[in-house]
């Protein structure tokens, strides 16, 4: 990042001043250029003008994907410039509580996994080739990591310190009395047993692989046996490996309102042993069978996963916003003026006041409290970058 020349120039007082300041570089003839912006420190990171512009870059190609057009979307994600920042700030909090509890590791290895994954469902063999293909489609390979893995890393962290603690917290007074009141939640689900037969479409002519599906539908219709029919041309892996020779393409058992709506869709009403029309997915075609249905009932039955679950999911959301609040409220954290003001509400930390850097005889310090160990010298002289 380019602000880390400020280790080069300057020594800790000067960085005080340099922090809140867009940070400068020499040109050739003498005279100072921008480079970027700090926007906000978070404890020992920083959050920079360029890296919220590249976040609402990436939220204004996602409402385009979504129908707006370049200026409804730029105006839609503007509208919320002080929302993303605050959301920044979080998100820096909870990566750093993921290196904290040394989880990078552990997410690195997942990161690789998805990766990987991503490679064998498209037909590629090697990672280098998958980042190869990426280059050729505009997608930077190393923001794309980067992206998952602080998407895995955030959600580590709230699984762990608040989804885990909510799901093993409960008493079986708590859950049963939970029960008692919402067992319209707790009626046994339509469930059905699915096989599957899964066509990738990576590197292929879709059309040819759609037309393979049918025929396939033609020959199971027909009575043609379909644990062999999925042995021989279902190309659904598992680490690397076809699992329909094993499997006979047998998915599981799911319940008929958690499935994915396109394969609900697709099975519904379907009674056992029918085989579906081939199905569009984002990267192949399936065909489905329905192995076995059973119906569902208007009794209502005390199952304790359940019941945790649907506890945990209804408390989580305001679990999560407690828990951040309470990382802001421990952290150290400094907003540029002149976002101070937009900004320092959606963050909720009332205990202190932003300080103005601009403001030399201010004596307060920044929003939060000392960090242990580290709260008193970034008290008085915020760490160098």
């Amino acid at each position: 990042m380019k602000t880390r020349i400020i280790r080069l120039l300057a020594p800790a007082a000067f960085a005080l001043v340099m922090l809140l300041t867009p940070s400068l570089v020499f040109a050739q003839e003498g005279e100072l250029q921008v480079v970027d912006e700090v926007i906000a420190q978070v404890n020992d990171d920083i959050i920079t003008l360029s890296s919220l512009r590249f976040e609402i870059k990436q939220r204004i190609e996602a409402l385009k994907q979504n129908g707006m057009t370049e200026q409804q979307a730029t105006d839609e994600v503007n509208k919320h410039r002080d929302d993303l920042i605050a959301t920044l700030v979080n998100e820096k909090l909870l990566l750093q509580k993921g290196k904290e509890l040394e989880m990078s590791d552990k997410v690195e290895a997942e990161v690789n996994r998805r990766m990987l994954e991503v490679a064998k469902e498209q037909g590629i063999p090697t990672m280098e080739k998958l980042y190869e293909a990426m280059r050729q489609s505009q997608v930077n390979p190393d923001e794309m990591r980067a992206t998952l893995r602080a998407e895995i890393m955030k959600q580590g962290v709230l699984e762990q310190e608040v989804d885990a603690k909510l799901f093993y917290g409960f008493t079986p007074p708590e859950l049963h009395t939970y029960f008692d009141a919402h067992k319209d939640k707790f009626r046994k689900p339509e469930t059905v047993k699915i096989s599957e037969i899964y066509l990738g479409v990576a590197g292929r002519d879709e059309a040819q692989v759609k037309t393979k599906a049918q025929q396939l539908v033609v020959q199971l219709r027909g009575g043609a046996d379909f644990k062999k029919v999925a042995a021989a041309n279902s190309e659904r892996e598992d680490k690397g490996h076809r699992v329909a020779p094993d499997t006979g393409g047998y998915v599981g058992q799911f319940e008929v309102p958690n499935l994915r709506q396109d394969i609900a869709d697709a099975v519904k009403g379907m009674q056992a042993g029918t085989i579906s029309e081939p199905v569009k997915t984002g990267d192949g075609y399936q065909i489905f069978r329905v192995d076995e249905r059973s119906e569902g009932s208007d009794a209502s039955v005390f199952n304790e996963n359940r019941v945790r679950e649907a506890m945990t999911m209804e408390r989580s959301p305001k679990a999560h916003e407690d828990y951040l609040q309470n990382l802001r409220n421990e952290a150290y954290i400094k907003l540029s003026p002149g976002y101070t003001a937009g900004v320092l509400p959606l963050l909720k930390i009332k205990e202190e006041v932003a300080v103005d850097a601009t403001d030399s005889s201010s004596t307060s310090r920044p929003v939060g409290k000392e960090r242990k160990g580290k709260g008193k010298f970034l008290k008085i002289f915020p760490k160098p970058f």
